[in-house]
């Protein structure tokens, strides 16, 4: 019996081991098998991380394969970081049961994140961060085990999970485009201490329950939509250490007792948001904190003078907030900074901040790196506490009324890499000891008083970058060393006294690309060896007196993109070779003395690009030119012939023109007694005006009636007629070329053109001045609120600051949908087609109640047929040429194609995205192939909030937080139908642009929808 018993045991106990031995082969099996579908997913493995996975050797011992030892030849985690993996995260992942750990950060893995993964039920380590991996975050909830997981730096998308597992205690989701608001379960995750997901589309606010969250040590929300007051929950998280809701919508005040609820906070960053009030003084009773960043904000009133209790802190950053500090007492805080023994930063510029800087500056530690004393209104000598600041790396001073000399002892300060003192009233010499600071890379010391000559010894710094020392009083000659610094990239020494000729070692600054030397008194040739510097973009050497001829060799920098050589005393022809300049972009030759053939190809095909003007020997070149046949001998090159015949000629033309002149004037005097006074060109509805009449109205043209001023023209405002109304009187200046051009095509665009978004013309005037010169003028109705350009870029005082205008999101609609019925109108009315040809914002002028008028049509093309309807039809060739303005010229005229209304519809584009960005298209920003388009292209939809005017997205502050969050939303959708059309109309292929019959019908169902909802 006993024997029996024994033997059955035996017979299981077997049974139960073949089992085991089976389900482990079976396990074995799959586990090498899904490896290997996890290799042959990858289409590149440049490093060869994944040469050891074959069947040689034991998948155990494969790079980044570790099995478990509890059951043998199981896989416990796989860990392939930064091996440069290209491919897709196989499904086969999810077969591995036993894996704990999987780690595959710093590769290009694409494509989705397998749901396989939510069914590895012991999985507690998941690492997916900086790849590329897109979709949606699977369900995890599953995956009980989990603690840690990090999908950091992808393109994911969708909402964060409502249920993930509840034992997490790290969750890094920045830097993707999910969306949607935080989930109110995440609360529930009592382990977590880490919540990440900043840089990304969430809005909404904080949840209430994460108040709950007493393990919570990391919470980084910040460059989301996030919107309301200061996030209460967070005063909860009493072991909170770093918190950062940077670059949101938040507003309100700072909680004063934040520094008593998080004691344990050691950094906080609040920038960019629209925090506003004193800065909390119970802050520093946080006493841990080192990194506090509040910057971009709306602070007032002065710094706290107890800063200096954050014995601790190393980075102090206030800058662009309403800081002020005018006495004594309100400079405490900098003397309380000097018990701040580890400060490496701060950074109060951009405030109103005011007098002199207290010399206790120089008490502050001296481990202090970056100095930032910027924009503000100081004043007195240079600050001489930063004597003692022995380590500063950077030190900037610059927009303040500083005056009197540079120190000679700032030179001795020789971990200096930027010093930036531009835009003060700095006098004296610039110090031969800045030559000492070997590690500098950018001296700004431009819009000064400098005089003296420029040191040859800067050239010792061989390190330098850039060199600004433009706007100021220097004199003498460039030294040559400067060119000899192997790291410099910009020289900017324009707007000074500087002569002599430009020295021919210039060729030794090789990664020069920038140069400045306009407005000086530079002679000379300009140097043949200039052509070797192949890094140069920009040139602009305007505004000198350089003689000789212009290089050929400056036709073999072929990154160069601007080259102004006007007002010098250039001779002899324009070289061919700066047509095979691919990349230039601007072109500026006038104004000199050249003479012969304009050559035809690249950027001379392009009259947008290219300024000759004042050069009266040169002839042929492009038709829009409208220079004179070079079969036909140019003035100053027959002026020496014929002076036989002049002698002669010049008389007795001299006495038939008299004549011809008399005969006129009575032929007109009797015509006038015959005829209506009116102005025959525009019709019997517009009065007749002399040169008198405007002369009168503007009290001679004084100066302070000028309104503005154009290429041709320029605008004085005036009362006039017998109701002594306000009018707006456009001048022409003929004696500049293409005025006279101009003004006979803004007369004929405007001759029978009447709508409510053009300026309305009253009448024209064509006379001869007091001086028996030319004169031409039209009236226009005056625009009492100017243009839009002075709307979108000047500035108001807002009581302790200026700010640009503010301008509602309502306005900037109503002012594109006005621009866009006048284009349709100019494109498809009955009576022919004009393109306007110079569609920009400051010739978009505003009435009293801001309806925008479509003005200056002094470069419009026009044709009376209009029977083609192709936005492609190209406008006739032989009327006024079109010169445009940078920035809203259509790519296709720098191909030399003939004007169309397509060119038009990407100018309106091109205006529509900076009225609602307020960002020149010519920003220093948009460089290097960036446009504004396409840097609303790469932002859009996703980070459309980030990139607008701020501004559009503040007018809901001041509602209740539910009403905002929903007005928000409505801007939002409204903002990227209306960028969307931007971009449409901006299209590089002018085939793909809409025709503004259906921009006008398209703006006009986004306003009206977005009018309806407010």
């Amino acid at each position: 019996m006993k024997l029996t018993a024994i033997r059955q045991f035996l017979l299981v106990l077997m049974a139960f081991c073949a089992h085991a031995v089976i389900c482990s082969c079976n396990g074995n099996y799959i586990d090498r098998l899904s490896l290997l579908h996890f290799k042959k997913a990858i289409s590149l493995d440049p490093y060869q991380a994944l040469m050891s996975w074959n069947e040689s050797s034991h998948f155990c011992s494969w790079e980044g394969v570790l099995c478990s030892l509890k059951h043998p030849n199981r896989i416990n985690s796989l860990n392939l970081t930064s091996r440069g993996l290209v491919g897709q995260i196989s499904d086969s992942l999810g077969n591995l049961t036993f894996l704990k750990v999987l780690i595959l950060p710093g590769n290009s893995f694409t494509g989705p994140i397998p749901q396989s993964l939510g069914h590895l039920h012991r999985l507690q380590i998941l690492t997916l961060s900086n790849n590329t991996l897109q979709g949606r975050i699977p369900s995890l909830a599953n995956c009980s085990k989990l603690m840690e997981l990090r999908l950091r730096n992808n393109q994911l998308a969708g909402p964060i999970p409502a249920y993930l597992p509840r034992w997490l205690q790290t969750l890094e989701l920045s830097y993707n485009n999910l969306s949607g608001t935080i989930p109110t379960s995440l609360a529930n995750i009592t382990t977590l201490n880490m919540f990440a997901c900043a840089s990304n589309n969430i809005e909404g606010h904080i949840p209430s329950q994460f108040a709950t969250l007493s393990r919570m040590q990391y919470l980084y929300v910040g460059g989301n939509k996030l919107s309301g007051r200061f996030p209460q929950p967070v005063l909860n998280l009493s072991n909170l250490v770093r918190f950062s809701v940077a670059a949101n919508g938040l507003s309100g005040e700072v909680p004063s007792n934040i520094g008593t609820s998080l004691p344990n906070l050691q950094a906080l960053q609040l920038p960019a948001n629209f925090f506003h009030g004193h800065i909390p003084s119970g802050l520093t009773n946080a006493s841990r904190l080192s990194y506090i960043d509040i910057s971009r904000n709306k602070f007032t009133g002065v710094v706290p003078s107890s800063i200096g209790k954050l014995s601790k802190l190393s980075w102090l950053n206030l800058e662009l907030n309403k800081l002020r500090a005018s006495n004594m007492q309100d400079w405490n805080f900098m003397d309380s900074l000097a018990n701040c023994t580890e400060l490496q930063r701060l950074a109060v510029d951009g405030n109103c901040l005011e007098g002199h800087v207290p010399n206790s500056l120089g008490n502050i530690s001296n481990q202090l790196k970056y100095l930032y004393l910027g924009e503000n209104q100081l004043s007195g000598d240079f600050p001489s506490g930063i004597a003692n600041l022995r380590n500063l790396i950077i030190v900037s001073l610059g927009k303040n009324q500083f005056t009197g000399v540079v120190p000679e002892w700032l030179g001795t300060l020789k971990n200096l890499q930027i010093v930036s003192l531009h835009s003060n009233f700095f006098t004296g010499v610039i110090p031969s000891t800045f030559s000492n600071m070997t590690q500098l890379e950018r001296l700004r010391l431009q819009s000064n008083k400098f005089d003296g000559y420029i040191p040859p010894i800067l050239g010792n710094l061989q390190m330098l970058e850039e060199l600004s020392i433009s706007n100021n009083n220097l004199h003498g000659s460039i030294p040559k060393e400067l060119f000899k610094i192997p790291t410099v990239i910009q020289i900017d020494l324009s707007f000074n006294n500087i002569d002599g000729p430009l020295h021919p070692d210039v060729s030794n600054a090789e990664q020069l690309t920038n140069l400045y030397l306009q407005y000086n008194n530079l002679s000379g040739d300009i140097p043949i060896t200039l052509g070797d510097c192949e890094s140069l973009q920009v040139i602009e050497l305007g505004h000198n007196v350089f003689s000789g001829s212009i290089p050929t060799s400056l036709g073999n920098i072929t990154s160069l993109q601007v080259l102004n050589l006007s007002h010098n005393n250039l001779t002899g022809s324009i070289p061919v070779s700066l047509g095979r300049l691919q990349l230039l972009e601007q072109l500026d030759l006038s104004f000199n003395h050249l003479n012969g053939e304009v050559p035809t190809k690249g950027i001379f095909g392009n009259a947008t690009a290219v300024r000759i003007d004042g050069n009266q020997g040169l002839c042929g070149g492009a038709l829009e030119l409208h220079l004179l046949s070079c079969s036909v001998t140019p003035l100053n090159s027959r002026r020496h012939k014929h002076s036989t015949v002049q002698k002669v000629v010049i008389p007795l033309a001299s006495i038939v023109a008299l004549a011809i002149v008399i005969s006129v004037m009575l032929l007109w005097r009797g015509k006038q007694k015959r005829k209506p006074i009116f102005q025959p060109s525009f019709g019997s509805n517009f009065p007749k005006v002399s040169y008198h009449d405007l002369a009168r109205a503007t009290e001679g043209f004084a100066t302070s009636n000028l309104i503005g001023r154009g290429r041709y023209s320029s605008v004085y405002q005036g009362k006039m007629f017998q109701d002594r109304i306000v009018v707006a009187i456009k001048v022409f200046s003929l004696e500049t070329t293409g005025a006279q051009k101009s003004f006979i095509a803004e007369c004929n665009a405007l001759r029978n053109m009447r709508h409510r978004n053009l300026v309305p013309i009253l009448t024209s005037c064509s006379s001869i001045d007091s001086k028996g010169n030319d004169f031409k003028a039209l009236v226009y109705e005056f625009m009492p609120q100017g243009d839009l350009h002075v709307l979108l870029y000047s500035s108001r005082d807002d009581g302790d600051t200026s700010i640009h205008k503010s301008i509602t999101l309502a306005q900037r609609l109503s002012i594109v949908v006005d621009v866009a019925d006048a284009l349709e109108y100019l494109h498809h009315n009955n009576q022919g087609t004009i393109v306007h040809c110079d569609l920009k914002p400051s010739n978009i002028l505003l009435d009293e109640t801001m309806t925008a008028h479509v003005g200056d049509f002094g470069l419009a093309r026009f044709r009376l047929d209009s029977a083609t309807s192709s936005v492609s039809n190209s406008i006739s060739t032989s009327s006024i040429a079109i010169k445009g303005t940078i920035g809203y010229v259509a790519p296709e005229c720098a191909t030399g194609n003939e004007i169309s209304r397509a060119g038009d519809v990407y100018s309106f584009g091109i205006v529509l995205l900076e009225i609602f960005l307020r960002k020149r298209p010519t920003d220093d920003m948009f460089k290097d192939g960036l446009n504004i388009a396409r840097f609303v292209e790469m932002n859009f939809p996703d980070r459309i909030s980030q990139i607008v005017d701020p501004e559009l997205l503040e007018e809901e502050n001041d509602l209740s937080q539910q009403t905002s969050a929903a007005m928000k939303e409505k801007s939002l959708e409204c903002l990227l139908s209306v960028l969307n059309i931007g971009l449409r109309c901006a299209n590089p292929s002018p085939n793909e642009r809409m025709d503004m019959r259906e921009v006008a019908a398209r703006l006009h169902g986004i306003k009206d929808a977005y009018l309806r909802g407010n």
